[in-house]
């Protein structure tokens, strides 16, 4: 008999052998209707693996993760087989998950699958799914892999297999599909009920373009048909919010060859947006007690050699420039410059926690593949700080950094957000971390205690912190719940100690301080692509580009309309009058198009009482009211940054 313990802590006992999936029926029969893949010890298998000794057992489903990802990646054999069925002879490379779905490279010859062959694809696999096929592992020799692939003429697995030995060789059978991979894999294709083929794509072998460009086709599946619907539609909703789409239609940004790719240019309304959020930041900041700094967008090789981050951070950094002989590079971080600002006047306890804090400019060397709108660009403007504190202050202040995340979520509407706690990872120390092993368990502790204590959300990765110390990296999700990364809250051991950093503590010796690197609103950039998409462009008053558009019905009533456009801009609200030789309803529908939050449409009766008639973007007609009630109305709204739902 093993001993097979639970996650609540529970112990049962079985025969030796006995897989998850059988477990679970012995729990219910429910339960095994649910699990897709099973995590043994902390790996994830696949449910069927027999179990020889006392082992941690988890169920995985649909709701978890690694379960989806193994539902993806099993309908991604299921396309195959179903494309081997339409077009005998079709080589395979590979066919991982992805965040949300799943592809298949294959080399299809001379051929070529249409949008047409599309349908049939995906009516082949709801045939080949409803037959319950079970996903089987088979264990080979290399040798016998080779042989096997080789009969096949297929140079791709045999290239695969090149990299792999004995003992770590598994092919994967359902139905009449075979193929050389890894695993794990759902229990049968019954559980996919819902598949949908999304985009057909070229890809180079290996990713070499040197290499046969392959067929890439994407899918994505789900255990219902409901499921598949709502995100059809959650997609085609993604598309009217996506912020390239918007970022051009509402004149928030450009880009442009001859400046080059990834570097933005703001438009006059995006830099409103930009000012807007640089002056939420710095009120937030002066409360809480930071003092703003400027640094330069360069710096001498040296200053992030003693870093670290061109030992460890080099790719993401752009070549050196040379200057009087000696090298210099474009600012990638912020932190080095300011830890000599700390380091420019003694510190005492006295002066601790130092808060300093900049919008500073940085540039990143992204892959030209890996560049995406305002999400993946190459210079980017950062809501940065950091905090020099003593060990005994660092809980209350990783503690402010979170409620500011707090405020800020509050003030933008995101409802939902969770805390990924990025840790290192113990086989890495000296390669990709800072080789100081006591340290980082016990500055993560000090992390994972706030969080614990603030009570948000929050999940630990391993393997994702900084080179420094641990991280939390930021997740939120738009109103149609789409999920970005926004944010970083940093802790540092490491730069305190390679920049010699100290205070004198009370005892009159130096002490070396901690650092907290924070940005809560991220960069200009991927705030506001975030921006965009969670308001569809309909943004609130107090940020809106522009807040009002007067509409008069005539040129007759332009006087007025100039007089109550004056009143505004002089109580600093963003104006315009459309004085357009153009009838009322399409000056009405070109400002709905611009997404601009109040129109003021202004006839006879609005002149002659010194009134307004208010339409409010997505509400409508609000009626007639004063223009002194009005300005009140829309003040109330910036100055209080109103949602205004």
């Amino acid at each position: 008999m093993i001993n097979i313990s639970f996650p609540d802590g529970a112990v049962r006992q079985y025969e030796s052998g006995i897989s998850a999936i059988d477990i679970a029926k012995s729990i219910s029969e429910g339960l095994a209707r649910k699990v897709l893949v099973a995590s043994v010890n902390n790996v994830v298998v696949d449910a069927s693996r027999a179990i020889e000794k006392d082992a941690s057992v988890k169920f995985l489903t649909w709701d978890n993760e690694e379960g989806k990802n193994t539902f993806w990646h099993s309908t991604a054999h299921l396309m195959a087989e179903a494309i081997e069925a339409i077009f005998p002879g079709v080589k395979f490379w590979v066919g991982p998950a992805l965040e949300k779905g799943f592809y298949y490279d294959m080399d299809l010859g001379d051929r070529k699958i249409t949008e047409e062959d599309l349908l049939a694809i995906e009516k082949k696999m709801n045939e080949l799914a409803k037959k319950n096929n079970a996903f089987l592992r088979i264990e080979k020799s290399k040798q016998d892999a080779i042989n096997y692939f080789d009969q096949k003429g297929d140079e791709y697995k045999l290239d695969l297999l090149t990299n792999l030995k004995d003992g770590e060789i598994t092919l994967y059978q359902q139905g009449e599909f075979t193929d050389l991979c890894r695993g794990p894999h759902i229990p049968h294709t019954g559980f996919i009920k819902a598949i949908k083929l999304t985009n057909i794509a070229g890809a180079y072998w290996k990713g070499d373009e040197k290499n046969k460009m392959l067929t890439r086709l994407y899918g994505v599946s789900f255990p219902s048909q409901k499921e598949l619907d709502e995100y059809l539609l959650m997609l085609e909703e993604a598309k009217k919010r996506d912020h390239r789409k918007l970022g051009k239609e509402l004149g928030i940004y450009t880009m442009n060859d001859d400046i080059g790719q990834g570097l933005i240019l703001w438009m006059p309304n995006g830099t409103v947006i930009i000012e807007e959020l640089e002056k939420l930041a710095k009120e937030t900041e002066n409360e809480a007690g930071y003092k703003r700094v400027v640094t330069p967008h360069i710096a001498k090789e040296n200053l992030y050699i003693t870093s670290g981050h061109l030992p460890y951070y080099a790719d993401s950094m752009f070549p050196p420039m040379e200057i009087d002989g000696e090298k210099f590079y474009l600012k990638a971080m912020n932190c080095p410059h300011h830890h000599k600002i700390f380091d420019a006047e003694p510190k005492s306890y006295r002066d601790m926690p130092y808060r300093i804090a900049e919008y500073g400019t940085c540039y990143r060397y992204e892959q030209s593949g890996e560049l995406f709108g305002l999400m993946r660009v190459r210079c980017l403007h950062m809501n940065d700080a950091h905090i020099y504190c003593t060990k005994e202050q660092f809980m209350e202040e990783f503690k402010a950094v979170n409620d500011m995340y707090i405020k800020y979520f509050k003030i933008f509407g995101i409802d939902k957000y969770i805390m990924r706690l990025s840790l290192h990872d113990p086989e890495k120390l000296g390669q990709k971390y800072v080789n100081e092993p006591e340290l980082w368990l016990e500055t993560e502790e000090l992390v994972r205690n706030v969080l614990i204590e603030t009570g948000v959300p929050f999940v630990e990765v391993k393997g994702e912190g900084a080179f420094y110390g641990p991280k939390i990296d930021v997740q939120i999700f738009s109103t149609i719940g789409r999920e970005f990364t926004l944010a970083t809250n940093q802790v540092d051991f490491a730069q305190p100690r390679s920049f010699n950093l100290s205070f004198t503590n009370k005892d009159n010796e130096p002490e070396i301080p901690l650092i907290i690197h924070r940005a809560p609103l991220g960069t200009h950039e991927r705030f506001i692509g975030f921006l965009l998409e969670h308001y569809a462009g309909k943004f609130p008053v107090w940020i809106a580009p522009l807040q009002v558009k007067i509409l008069p019905i005539s040129d007759k009533f332009l006087p007025y309309a100039n007089e109550v456009t004056k009143q505004l801009k002089n109580l600093g609200v963003r104006v315009e009058v459309d004085d357009r030789n153009e009838k009322i309803g399409k000056k009405i529908r070109d400002t709905e198009l611009m997404k601009v939050p109040y129109m003021l449409v202004i006839g006879e009766k609005e002149m002659n009482e010194n009134q307004v008639s208010v339409r409010r973007q997505g509400k409508g007609d609000l009626g007639t009211i004063g223009v002194e009630s009005f300005i009140n109305q829309i003040l109330d709204e910036i100055v209080n940054r109103k949602s205004g739902e």
